[in-house]
């Protein structure tokens, strides 16, 4: 059931581990989910207890780790042999007197791999100091590296497979978008709206279903609170004279799409009418910008100097790589598209370019994910790029 061939997951593999003896590392504890698909294909949600896919210079494919009534989940969805999915038992969970990555460090000297040098993701949201101490009280004779965001920059450059199912992300994208927009009104009830989106993002399109996001709450905070990006719903009623903002995510086997757009119920007052209009030619300088050989910090000098002769700026950063992930984020944490990030972009790099303003007690988010190609740069939505009123 594993959505790439073998062949695509081996050469991720062989990259990984290309990475790894550049840095002198001979096994690597991966935590981070999306990196665990990515390199195996592994898809469940599972990822609320310990597990890992272990990467060994000396051994052909990954083996994956976790709850053994999990290793099903791995059969099922994985493109692993059956010998490489090793369930620990169940009294590892949620113990006091174990930790499953007790587990691990046995299984790493049951195959000798316990003596060389051992990376593990020590800055993920799935990593605990709890793992590490675990892995080092179990391995003496094994030295240990930080290898946070090693196979995170194996996954920047995309196949043209990922791109697709990027795509197909962005199809669903914009019929949920065209609902959120459409289907808003004074009166309404943020929570039926924010169902109305769940619903949309999963149902998909005609030809194929949708997954959940990273980011898996709808962001949509409206009114004096557009201020705040990363708000979610209330059971409050959307007011005429008021602003609201989405950043939504859409995903097709976890291939993420994002997209922000802002809706105004009436006639939005000119300061923000304006502003929307700096925002979206900011962004289109930035689009525009982007292709082969730019890097990141200059496709965000390409917006701030739009944006600098209005009068406007913004510390932030515009944007971030973007792909395969799981919550609580679809950001893949490497390139960001801000100051100082040297990145040089490749085709085949995708992006949220999300340059929002927040200002006094309203905001504006206008945002578009796109892809590096060979000479430039493809927006994946084909969608508006506006402030929308509503009367």
């Amino acid at each position: 059931m594993s959505v790439f061939e073998r062949d695509e997951y081996m050469a991720r593999v062989s990259k990984t581990k290309a990475s790894m003896a550049e840095k002198g590392i001979d096994v690597l504890i991966v935590t981070d989910p999306a990196n665990m698909n990515y390199l195996s294909g592994y898809d469940g949600w599972s990822f609320y207890v310990h597990q890992c896919l272990v990467v060994a210079q000396d051994h052909d494919e990954p083996v994956w780790i976790g709850r053994a009534q999990d290793a099903n989940g791995a059969y099922v969805t994985a493109f692993l042999d059956h010998a490489n999915v090793v369930g620990y038992p169940d009294h590892y969970v949620q113990s006091t007197e174990r930790h499953p990555m007790d587990f691990v460090a046995d299984f790493l000297k049951q195959r000798g791999w316990d003596k060389g040098t051992v990376g593990s993701e020590q800055d993920n949201y799935y990593y605990t100091a709890a793992c590490q101490a675990s892995l080092e009280k179990g391995l003496p004779n094994a030295s240990f590296v930080d290898t946070t965001a090693l196979v995170n920059w194996v996954r920047v450059v995309k196949s043209e497979r990922e791109i697709g199912y990027m795509r197909d992300a962005a199809r669903i994208m914009e019929k949920v978008m065209r609902l959120a927009v459409n289907r808003i009104e004074p009166g309404m009830k943020q929570s039926a709206l924010a169902a109305e989106i769940f619903r949309a993002e999963v149902v998909g399109t005609d030809g194929y279903g949708g997954g959940y996001p990273g980011i898996l709450p709808p962001l949509m905070p409206t009114g004096d609170a557009s201020n705040a990006p990363h708000l979610t719903w209330t059971d409050k009623e959307f007011v005429a004279g008021e602003g609201t903002i989405y950043e939504l995510g859409t995903t097709r086997h976890q291939y993420h799409c994002p997209m922000a757009r802002t809706v105004y119920l009436g006639k939005a007052p000119t300061v923000v009418s304006d502003t929307a209009k700096v925002v979206v030619e900011g962004l289109n300088a930035a689009l525009d910008f982007a292709k082969p050989g730019v890097t990141a910090e200059q496709i965000e000098e390409a917006w701030r100097g739009v944006i600098s002769k209005h009068g406007l700026e913004k510390e932030s950063r515009i944007g971030y790589s973007i792909g395969v992930n799981y919550p609580p984020d679809w950001g893949e944490h490497t390139i960001s598209l801000r100051p100082k990030d040297k990145t040089v972009m490749q085709p085949g790099m995708t992006m949220h370019c999300i340059p929002s303003l927040w200002i006094q007690n309203w905001g504006i988010e206008i945002s578009e994910s796109f892809r590096i190609t060979e000479t430039g740069s493809e927006v994946f939505c084909d969608f508006p790029r506006q402030l929308f009123e509503k009367d």
